[in-house]
C-alpha cells in the first residue's frame, strides 16, 4: 500500500510540474474547457433562479374567487360559510373591495390610476387554499365554485406556475442535451491534448518500456494530467459563472431599485460547484484514458 501511494504521489507531482512548465498551453486548454463547461453551468443556474422565483411567487396552490359587484353583505357571508364548510378548502382569506383598492394605491405606479377612479371597480374576493395540489382537483373545485350564485369568476393563481413548470422541464431537457454535447467536446479536447503529450514524450516512453516500465506506470501520469486539466477547467467554469452573475446582479440592482424591490440572482451552490468540478475531472480522466489506450501502443518499441 505504501509503495502504491508513493507511485501515485510521484505521478501527481510530476504532472503538476508539467502543467506549470507550460503555462501558456495549460491556460489555453483550461480556458477552452472552462468556457465549454460554463455554458451548461450558467443555464443550470438560470433554471434554478427561475424555479426559486416561481416558488416564491406561488408557494401553494390558490384560487381567487371574485364576487359579483352587486353582491350584498349577506350573500358574501353565505359564500364565506360555504367555503369554510367545503371539504376541499384548507383555508381562506377575505379581501374586501375597499382593501383591494387600498392595496392597489400602495402598489408602485398604480397610485395615480387609483386616485383618478370615479368609483371602486374592484369586487370582493376570497383567496382559497386548496387541500390538494393536483391539477384535476383544483379544476374540479374551480368549476364547482364558479357555479355558485354571485360568483363572477374563479381564477386559478397557479396556472401560470404550472405553465412555467412545463417550460422549466423543457429547459432541463435542453440543458441535458447541451451538457451531453459539451461533455463530448471536453473529452475530445482532452483526448487531443493527451495525444500531443504522448507524441512529445515518445522517446521517454520508448526508453521506459525498454527498461521494464509497466503499462500502468506509463499510463498513470497521462491520466492524472487529464483529470487535473478537467478539474482546472471546472474551476474556470465556476469562476466564469460567478463573474457573469456578479455583473448581472449589479445591473439587476439598478433595475430593481426603480420597482421598489430587491432582485438578486443566486450563485452556484457549493454542492453544485463541487459536482461541476468532479464531473469535469471525470471527463478529463475519461478523455485521457481513451487517448492513452488509442495512442500509447503506437509509440512503444516493436
Amino acid at each position: 500500500m505504501k509503495s502504491w501511494l508513493s507511485h501515485q504521489s510521484r505521478a501527481l507531482t510530476g504532472t503538476l510540474r508539467k502543467l506549470v512548465r507550460s503555462p501558456l498551453s495549460t491556460l489555453f486548454n483550461v480556458t477552452v474547457l472552462g468556457i465549454a463547461l460554463a455554458l451548461p453551468a450558467a443555464l443550470y443556474v438560470g433554471l434554478v433562479n427561475v424555479q426559486n422565483a416561481a416558488r416564491a411567487a406561488a408557494p401553494e396552490p390558490q384560487l381567487t374567487v371574485f364576487l359579483a359587484l352587486d353582491a350584498t353583505r349577506p350573500e358574501v357571508r353565505e359564500i364565506d360559510s360555504r367555503l369554510k364548510k367545503h371539504d376541499e378548502v384548507a383555508s381562506l382569506r377575505f379581501v374586501s373591495r375597499e382593501q383591494a383598492l387600498e392595496e392597489m394605491k400602495r402598489a408602485s405606479g398604480m397610485a395615480g390610476i387609483a386616485e383618478g377612479l370615479a368609483q371602486n371597480p374592484l369586487p370582493d374576493a376570497f383567496v382559497v387554499d386548496s387541500r390538494s395540489a393536483a391539477p384535476a382537483a383544483l379544476d374540479r373545485l374551480r368549476t364547482e365554485i364558479s357555479g355558485w350564485p354571485k360568483v363572477a369568476s374563479v381564477q386559478l393563481d397557479t396556472q401560470w406556475a404550472q405553465r412555467l413548470g412545463a417550460l422549466l422541464e423543457l429547459g432541463r431537457v435542453g440543458l441535458l442535451l447541451l451538457a451531453t454535447l459539451l461533455a463530448f467536446a471536453l473529452v475530445a479536447v482532452t483526448f487531443n491534448t493527451i495525444r500531443l503529450q504522448i507524441l512529445t514524450q515518445r522517446e521517454e516512453i520508448e526508453v521506459a518500456t525498454l527498461i521494464g516500465a509497466t503499462a500502468a506506470f506509463i499510463r498513470r501520469p497521462f491520466l492524472y494530467y487529464g483529470a487535473l486539466l478537467g478539474l482546472l477547467g471546472g474551476a474556470a467554469a465556476c469562476l466564469l459563472v460567478w463573474v457573469a452573475l456578479a455583473v448581472l446582479n449589479g445591473a439587476l440592482a439598478d433595475l430593481s431599485y426603480f420597482y421598489g424591490a430587491r432582485w438578486e440572482l443566486r450563485y452556484l451552490a457549493f454542492a453544485d460547484a463541487l459536482s461541476v468540478l468532479a464531473f469535469a475531472a471525470a471527463l478529463g480522466w475519461l478523455g485521457a484514458w481513451l487517448s492513452v489506450g488509442r495512442h500509447l501502443a503506437d509509440v512503444r518499441p516493436m
